[in-house]
C-alpha cells in the first residue's frame, strides 16, 4: 500500500474551512476542470458519517466510483472508495487551527492499485498525478476561501 500526503495553510477560519470541505459541492471547485468531474445526485450535500455518493470523472479514462464517509468528527473526516478503480482508497481530511484566521489542511491517502505487478508499476505515476491534482486543490482552496466565496 502507498501513502500520499499533502498539506498547506490557508488564511481562513477553521470553521469556514470545515463548512467548505464538508459540502460535497466543494469538489466542483477544487477539482481540475480537465477531469470533468460529475457528482451524481445522492441527496444531501452536507457530509455526515455514513454519507455515500457516486462520482464520475476523467482519470486517463472515464471512471465512475462510489465513496462513503466512514468517519467524521469536527475538523477531521475519512472517505473510502466502496467501488472503483482502486483496490483500496482511504482519504483522511484533517484541519488544524493555527490561529484565529489560519488553518492547516492535511490530506493523507492510503491506496492500493489492482492488477498485481502492473499496478505496482503504476504507483509512481499515480503519486505524480495525485501531486498535480492536490496542487490544483491547494490553489483553488486558497483562492476560494481567501476571497470569501461561497459554494
Amino acid at each position: 500500500m502507498k501513502r500520499f500526503k499533502h498539506f498547506f495553510v490557508v488564511d481562513s477560519n477553521i470553521d469556514d474551512v470545515w463548512k467548505f470541505y464538508t459540502n460535497i459541492n466543494h469538489l466542483k471547485i477544487i477539482t481540475p476542470k480537465n477531469m470533468r468531474l460529475e457528482i451524481l445526485p445522492q441527496g444531501n450535500d452536507i457530509l455526515e458519517e455514513g454519507t455515500e455518493w457516486r462520482l464520475k470523472a476523467r482519470l486517463i479514462i472515464n471512471t465512475k466510483w462510489k465513496s462513503k464517509i466512514t468517519y467524521l468528527k469536527p475538523y477531521e473526516y475519512v472517505d473510502e472508495m466502496i467501488n472503483g478503480r482502486f483496490k483500496i482508497w482511504k482519504h483522511l481530511h484533517k484541519f488544524n487551527e493555527i490561529s484565529n484566521n489560519r488553518t492547516e489542511i492535511i490530506d493523507l491517502i492510503d491506496f492500493h492499485l489492482p492488477f498485481g505487478v502492473v499496478g505496482k508499476l503504476l504507483e509512481n505515476y499515480t503519486m505524480d498525478k495525485l501531486d498535480e491534482i492536490f496542487e490544483f486543490r491547494k490553489k483553488a482552496t486558497i483562492e476560494t476561501l481567501q476571497k470569501d466565496l461561497q459554494i
